[in-house]
Parts: C-alpha cells; sequence; structure tokens
C-alpha cells in the first residue's frame, strides 16, 4: 500500500467530521459567487456557467444562466461543459498510469513509441517533456494541412526545434496529443476507451467523456463563439480528444479536485499516478511546470497568479529550466490551470494546505484574466470565511 493511498483512507474517514463554526453558508456563497461572477457573465455576455468550490469536503456550487439560448435550457449540475485544455490533466493522468503500470516509462524517447519517429528531433523528446510541453518550438495547434494520423508522422518527421533555443516551454496540442495517443497504445486500446477504462470509471467520474452519449446530449450545453455569438460545439480534430476533447459537469470536476487534494478513496495505482502529475519538473518565470498542472508558491499575490496566466504563456515559447530533482512537495503550494474551446471556458485551481479547491465552467471563452481573477477571488473569499 502507497502513502498515498493510506493517506487516502484516513483523509476520507475523517470527511464525517462536523465541520468548523466558520464554515461559509450555503448563502453567503451563493451571495458572493453571484457578486463575483454576475458582472462578469454582464461584461463578456456569458450565456452560463456553474462554478464550484470544495473545502474540507464540503460542496458548494452556483449556476447561473442558460446551456443552450435558444431552446432556453437553465444552466444545472448536470450540465456538460467542455473542459478544453483541463482535459490535458486527464491524459498526463493516463500516462502516469501507464508508468505505474510498468507499460511505459516517462523517460522513454517518444521514438522507442512511435517508430516512424525514431531517429528524428520528435522522437527524441521524452515522454515527460511532452507532458511538461518542454518541446522547443512545436506549435500550439496542429498544422492545419495535417488531416490524419499518417498526416502528423509525416509532418513530425520534417519538424525541426526552434534553432538555437534551449530548453523552452512551447505549449502545444500536438505534443501533448502525441502523450495521449502513446498512453492509450501502452494500453492496447483507443485513447477515448482507454481514458475511460483506466481513469473515468475507475475514478468513478460517471459523468465526464469523450464522446458523449446520446442519453447524455440533452445536457450538453452549447458555446458560443466570441466573434458572431454563433450557438457552437469542438469541431473534430487529430488528436482532440487527447488534447481539448473532454466534457463534463461541475460536480464530476469537484470530485477530480477532491481526488487530487487526496479527499476521496481511489484505487492505489490512480493516487499515485495522480501524485506524480502534480510533481514540479520544470522552473518558469511564473510558476513551476508539473504534468500539465502549474504550481504556484502558496500564498501567492493575485498579480503573479494572472502573470503566470497570461495569454503569452500558451502562445509563446517561455524560457524554462529543467529541476536537478523532480519537487514533490506540495504544501505551500498552489495548483491550477485553464482550459478553452471557441465556445468555452474553464478554471480549475486547489492548494493542499487549505484542503480547498475551485472549478469555473462557462459556455462562453472567457479571456484567462476574467475567469482566473474571480475564481480566485471566490476561493479567497470561502477561506476568509472559514478564518
Amino acid at each position: 500500500m502507497t502513502r498515498r493511498s493510506i493517506a487516502l483512507g484516513l483523509f476520507t474517514a475523517s470527511l464525517s467530521v462536523t465541520l468548523p463554526a466558520a464554515a461559509m453558508s450555503e448563502q453567503q456563497f451563493q451571495a458572493e459567487a453571484d457578486t463575483l461572477f454576475a458582472p462578469l457573465m454582464a461584461q463578456y455576455d456569458v450565456p452560463g456557467l456553474a462554478v464550484g468550490v470544495t473545502w474540507q469536503g464540503k460542496h458548494y456550487v452556483f449556476t447561473r444562466g442558460l446551456a443552450n439560448r435558444e431552446a432556453k435550457t437553465a444552466v444545472s449540475r448536470q450540465t456538460l461543459f467542455e473542459l478544453g485544455s483541463l482535459s490535458k490533466t486527464f491524459n498526463v493522468t493516463l500516462a502516469a498510469l501507464a508508468q505505474e503500470r510498468a507499460l511505459l516509462s516517462l523517460d522513454d524517447r517518444v521514438g522507442e513509441h512511435l517508430k516512424p519517429l525514431e531517429g528524428s528531433p520528435a522522437g527524441a523528446l521524452s515522454l515527460m517533456d511532452l507532458a511538461t510541453h518542454q518541446s522547443n518550438g512545436m506549435p500550439l495547434q496542429v498544422p492545419d494541412q495535417v488531416k490524419d494520423d499518417n498526416g502528423v508522422m509525416n509532418w513530425l518527421r520534417q519538424w525541426e526545434p526552434t534553432p538555437g533555443a534551449g530548453h523552452e516551454r512551447s505549449y502545444s496540442n500536438l505534443s501533448i496529443g502525441l502523450l495521449g495517443r502513446i498512453s492509450a497504445q501502452a494500453f492496447g486500446q483507443p485513447y477515448a476507451q482507454a481514458l475511460h477504462d483506466q481513469v473515468l470509471a475507475p475514478l468513478a467520474l460517471n459523468h465526464s467523456y469523450v464522446q458523449v452519449p446520446a442519453a447524455r446530449m440533452p445536457d450538453y450545453a452549447y458555446g458560443y463563439a466570441r466573434q458572431d455569438n454563433k450557438a457552437i460545439r469542438v469541431s473534430p480534430g487529430v488528436l482532440d480528444a487527447e488534447a481539448y476533447g473532454v466534457k463534463s459537469n461541475v460536480d464530476d470536476m469537484l470530485r477530480f479536485i477532491d481526488i487530487n487534494l487526496g479527499g476521496a478513496s481511489v484505487p492505489a495505482p490512480l493516487a499515485a499516478a495522480i501524485e506524480t502529475t502534480h510533481q514540479g519538473v520544470t522552473r518558469t518565470q511564473s510558476f513551476t511546470q508539473a504534468m500539465v498542472w502549474e504550481r504556484y508558491p502558496w500564498p501567492l499575490s493575485r498579480e503573479r497568479l494572472l502573470a503566470g496566466n497570461a495569454p503569452s504563456m500558451a502562445v509563446e515559447a517561455q524560457p524554462a529550466t529543467r529541476l536537478p530533482e523532480r519537487e514533490t512537495r506540495e504544501q505551500g503550494v498552489l495548483f491550477g490551470k485553464t482550459g478553452s474551446t471557441n465556445g468555452f471556458g474553464g478554471y480549475a485551481a486547489f492548494v493542499p494546505d487549505e484542503r480547498i479547491g475551485v472549478v469555473m465552467l462557462a459556455n462562453r471563452n472567457v479571456p484567462l484574466e476574467a475567469r482566473v481573477k474571480a475564481s480566485y477571488a471566490l476561493l479567497q473569499q470561502v477561506l476568509k470565511a472559514e478564518r
């Protein structure tokens, strides 16, 4: 039994204990969430959103607006939102689980698992490089001319790192997509099936999907495009499932945050895999990069958190220093990640020291600064009520 699995059992048992009297009331939470998110919705014409906070095992949920403007369907706790790049946190969990089961090592080279890339610069990258965006210039999006898996391999065989670059952080759907493809291959399954069978189902995330089942389509929100306000959903694309393809609701995402906080009983190999995804690998100016998750020192200023979530962190290469040893300490750390598609915007963060986490899901691609600022303020208000 691992250290984490023992801790999970002890902490799960503790959730039955009455919360401190200072815990924020449901009425207070609804008022605070409305104060923070109603202006955001008005400013950016957000049709609907769901916001949740987990604090010491207690869940608070705020929903507002419409999942479907045309049908006038209200957002509820059952509403499914596109997670965008929050999906990547599930991708790396699958990869870390494959390592736990000795199906691969995160130190393996890409070319060991994708033979067409053997001997190429892309093939020389490690799986951990893919998990931490250390690709030295891999593009953010799969190139438009790439239409299928063969096209991906052909393009990557010709790809060259940015000339003269050091070990830079280049946020890339293409590189993280490769990691998901390799991890699923290690399990002998297509990615969507591997993610469901190995991660989502064992974690009891029963309302999270790559492909939304027909019976759940009425709960699947429409996103609304910034440019023309058209109702849209994510379009199929190469490596889309691996990079940005999960849809989920606020309750499942709160459970996922609880799991990352160590506050839910899960199979020991998955607990160990999740712990691996938290380990810091490289350091940027604003945060330490773990496997997709970004690690900030806690407590931290709002300004530092916003700097780490600036659009430039996704669209421009950033200097990054490889740490001599992986940072395993989770005390004094806030973990965070944003996620977007053309019609949706989300954010998730958690602080193990405080046993608190926040999730925001909206069917508008709200600017990163606005969603992070409001979510962080709500997290702070819940903590303030405790103290």
